[in-house]
């Protein structure tokens, strides 16, 4: 069985998780074992915590690890990256990543942006 959509997937093992494992596993099936080995490439890329949950709810299937571009766009930007370095670690093109902060609802601010009415 194939299945677990990103939402569920952010809730259970967090937003810094789910970062992690879209940055290194985005796009992809993903089979979640019932138990890790601590060398496995999910422990290293999730930590042994977030992987423990994974496997506690899901074992044993295979997710669809989302590339979850929006999430990790916001994630970066909240980390202080420039558009350059968020379209490298996405993978796409500067104006991309502006476009994809256009579509925002309610885009992250660059930390050397102030607004004038806080």
């Amino acid at each position: 069985m194939t299945s677990r959509p990103g939402p569920e997937l952010l809730e259970l093992i967090g937003e810094a998780a789910f970062v992690r494992l879209a940055e290194a596993f985005g796009g992809t099936r993903l089979y979640v074992p019932q138990r890790f080995a601590a060398d496995s490439e999910i422990v290293k890329a999730i930590g042994i915590e977030a992987a423990g949950r994974l496997s506690q709810r899901l074992a044993p299937d295979v997710i669809k690890v989302p590339l979850a571009r929006d999430l990790r766009a916001r994630h970066y930007r909240a980390a202080g990256r420039s558009n350059a370095r968020i379209a490298s670690a996405l993978g796409i093109t500067e104006r991309a990543v502006e476009k994809l902060f256009q579509r925002m609802d309610d885009p992250p601010v660059k930390a050397s942006q102030f607004s004038l009415f806080d």
